[in-house]
């Protein structure tokens, strides 16, 4: 693998942003990436850092595969629910004839779609939908 170059520019910029990013996370990366580009091993900026190696090894790629500005992208998705493909039909359904109670709801969701949820589900589900 070929060995890390950083530019001044870069290094000025890591150092800057490991403290001023508003992102903790990307905050974390510049940090990571100081560290290396200080002459740091990848074992010993794992350790100052407080993260494992395979992050630091995330980092490198994410370096390397975009540069400075590939550390501050982001691709994760939380997790979706298997009530959002049915959502719109669930929406009509309750304008139409709006549940009392959570419980309620949960029976309704379940008749509809099959799929059954707790009453927190069912909640955080009917906060996220316009009813």
């Amino acid at each position: 693998m070929a060995r890390l170059a950083f530019s001044e520019d870069e290094r000025q910029q890591w150092r800057r942003e490991r403290f001023e990013y508003p992102h903790p996370r990307v905050q974390l990366r510049m940090e990571v990436l100081w560290l290396l580009s200080c002459g740091q091993s990848y074992l010993s900026a794992a350790r100052l850092a407080g993260v494992s190696d395979a992050t630091v090894d995330r980092c490198v790629v994410l370096y390397r595969e975009g540069g400075v500005e590939g550390l501050k992208q982001f691709e994760w998705q939380g997790p979706t629910s298997p009530l959002a493909a049915h959502q719109t039909s669930l929406e009509e359904l309750f304008q139409a004839d709006p549940p009392h109670t959570t419980a309620e709801a949960c029976r309704c969701i379940e008749e509809a779609t099959g799929i059954k949820r707790g009453l927190t589900q069912v909640r955080h589900f009917l906060k996220k939908v316009s009813v």
